[in-house]
């Protein structure tokens, strides 16, 4: 009786356990599949205007008793999963706005995955095209959101864009001969030139998104759901020391040979190029190719009816000029248009997180910020202009923008701020930043090309970089190749708010260098240690926190399309322009400034004499080299009264 007793209570404590986790496995399942449960799906191809069908999924609530508006993501990165039966777990720009209820539609782009045609990175935009052979990324949004109105029920006749990185910039592109039903765009972390974001800084190749490269490049000439382009294994947790090893750009070459189409087994014989790699080797400077890529310069006629808002983050490694520039252009030339800006601390997209804390690499900036900017901000936007009357009383600021020394957001009127004023610090002797030249010298430095200064001290192989825009820096203050110029303890806030020049006066033993400049907040010994997620070597004690940071290839100084060596030994001027900030040098805080001529691998190694094609030296080209910083060097800051 006992025995049978105690095989009673084991069961019925197996099928309570059994049925408690049924029911949270169908809790979960129901969570997971929250799209599945509230939303159809359906794929379709749509038809534009040359007879090529773009591959389209459609996800419409299942609630028919009302209209929605229609939100438009077009991307190169997939519209996964593919099968009617296959969800996302999430859509649209954010929860709120997938919970809301509204039609969300991805496309893969023209010559991407699903869709047919050719693909072509950064399409060039056409304007006044003359017939319907004449096709862009223009003309496929258009064709989409028409196709879309006319055959999607229960859609309102409002359309949005948005999208992320790539996504950003096609968001960007569906403002040029935009659709009358488009009524709102929301270009975020955008790219707005191939030559100034991502690849390239300022004539300097972008080492560090080697790997990226086969994932715009690798030859593809039919539709697939699957992957056809391979990453390259470094065969290395070291990329410091493998592209050291290395050498040449040119030795490089062997990644980026196919053994067939849509087959990318590396192989160094018979093979086919990568054409992205080719086209980055065939166009070292900002020639009519690149120019033609860049889309800043076609915002001088948005339509009126299309509100945009421009949304960047102040420490985002891949594009931190696209948001910054596209903002400004559409502000410039489209005075009477909705054009709003967000800038706030956050890396690559990370705005689009859900984790409750921010963070950056080892930097702790607060809690919630990016959830609140989904539910207060982004949801806000699109709401008013394609739910409201659409009007530019949205309730949002003109710009709304993070004071990172301060973590706090604050509303402006105008970024940057009309307030704001000029003010230089010179590069003086003995480490100093002072208000004037206080003695006019120069300070030498040897730049080796065998211990280039890392981009960051971590022993790593990364697909894009991302940490090292927060990075503590006293890893490159204690090296002799890295000046240092600071000031004193700070006696009260100093902020900063816009962009900030770099006006240089060097000279070098060579025909060729490049010039690093960083803005440096050195925080204070005695502080409280904020992000319990910092690497265990560093403390917040006298953190070197990287504010804004950029390069100038020295050749390109004077122009990006015709480069030019330089004269041995003369003082000569070079001007970089750091992208904007908005940050408060605390009281107790320095101000330093870090110039240095290598920062590897972030950036390739410049050899140090004058080539043409950076992508043709040779080893024999790589030369060490001494260069002089002039205490004449000014630092132009945007400084808010």
């Amino acid at each position: 009786m006992k025995n049978y007793t105690f095989k009673v209570l084991v069961l019925l404590f197996v099928t309570s356990t059994l049925f408690s986790c049924k029911k949270n496995i169908a809790k979960t399942d129901r969570e997971v599949n929250y799209v599945q449960e509230n939303y159809d799906k359906i794929e379709t191809k749509i038809t534009m205007r040359d007879g090529v069908n773009l591959f389209t999924s459609i996800y419409t609530p299942k609630d028919k008793s009302k209209t929605y508006p229609i939100l438009l993501q077009r991307t190169p990165y997939s519209v996964r999963p593919y099968g009617n039966e296959d969800y996302k777990t999430k859509i649209a720009p954010n929860e709120h706005l997938m919970k809301e209820g509204n039609i969300v539609v991805y496309q893969d782009v023209r010559g991407r995955w699903m869709s047919e045609g050719t693909y072509d990175n950064m399409r060039a935009y056409i304007p006044n095209k003359k017939d319907r052979t004449f096709v862009d990324e223009s003309s496929d949004t258009y064709d989409t959101i028409d196709w879309l109105i006319k055959n999607i029920e229960n859609n309102n006749g409002n359309v949005g864009t948005w999208g992320i990185s790539y996504p950003g910039f096609y968001s960007t592109y569906s403002t040029l001969d935009a659709h009358p039903a488009l009524k709102a765009a929301s270009p975020q972390a955008c790219i707005g030139d191939f030559y100034f974001d991502d690849f390239h800084h300022n004539g300097a190749f972008l080492l560090s998104y080697f790997r990226a490269i086969p994932l715009f490049g690798t030859p593809k000439d039919t539709p697939t759901d699957s992957s056809w382009y391979k990453i390259p294994d470094l065969k290395t947790q070291d990329q410091y020391q493998f592209f050291l090893d290395a050498g040449p750009l040119s030795n490089l070459d062997h990644y980026f040979e196919y053994e067939q189409l849509d087959n990318p087994a590396l192989k160094n014989s018979e093979a086919t190029g990568d054409f992205f790699w080719k086209e980055l080797k065939e166009h070292p400077n900002y020639d009519t190719i690149w120019q033609s890529k860049g889309i800043i310069q076609h915002l001088k006629n948005i339509k009126s009816h299309v509100a945009t808002m421009i949304v960047g983050g102040e420490f985002d490694a891949e594009d931190l000029y696209g948001p910054l520039e596209t903002y400004k252009t559409i502000e410039k030339y489209n005075k009477e248009n909705y054009n709003t800006l967000v800038f706030g601390p956050w890396s690559h997209g990370q705005w689009a997180s859900t984790k409750p804390t921010n963070s950056i690499g080892n930097y702790y900036f607060g809690d919630s910020i990016s959830i609140k900017f989904q539910e207060q901000i982004e949801t806000k936007f699109f709401n008013h202009f394609l739910k409201g009357n659409g009007d530019k009383n949205s309730g949002l600021p003109e710009a709304y923008v993070y004071d990172s020394g301060k973590k706090e957001w604050n509303s402006f009127e105008a970024w940057p701020p009309k307030n704001a004023v000029k003010q230089s610090f010179y590069l003086s002797e003995n480490q100093e930043l002072t208000t004037s030249i206080i003695k006019e010298t120069g300070i030498h430095f040897i730049s080796d090309i065998k211990n280039p200064v890392p981009y960051s001290e971590d022993i790593k192989t990364v697909f894009t970089p991302r940490k090292y825009m927060t990075d503590d820096q006293r890893f490159a203050a204690r090296r002799n190749d890295v000046l240092i110029f600071e000031t004193d303890i700070l006696e009260e806030d100093f902020t900063l708010a816009g962009d900030i020049l770099a006006k240089l006066q060097v000279a070098t033993t060579g025909s060729d260098a490049d010039w690093i400049v960083k803005v440096i907040d050195v925080h204070p010994s005695i502080i409280e240690e904020t992000n319990n997620e910092m690497q265990n070597h560093l403390k917040m004690s006298n953190y070197h926190l990287m504010v804004r940071s950029e390069v100038m290839r020295g050749k390109f100084r004077n122009s990006f399309t015709h480069p030019e060596p330089f004269v041995p030994n003369k003082k000569t001027a070079v001007n970089i322009k750091l992208q904007d900030v908005h940050h408060t040098f605390k009281k107790g805080h320095k101000l330093q400034i870090q110039v240095q001529s290598t920062w590897f691998p972030l950036i390739d190694l410049n050899p140090q004499t004058y080539v043409d094609n950076i992508f043709k030296a040779k080893k024999e080209d790589f030369k060490t080299q001494t260069h002089t910083v002039f205490n004449s060097s000014e630092i132009e800051f945007s400084v808010l009264n």
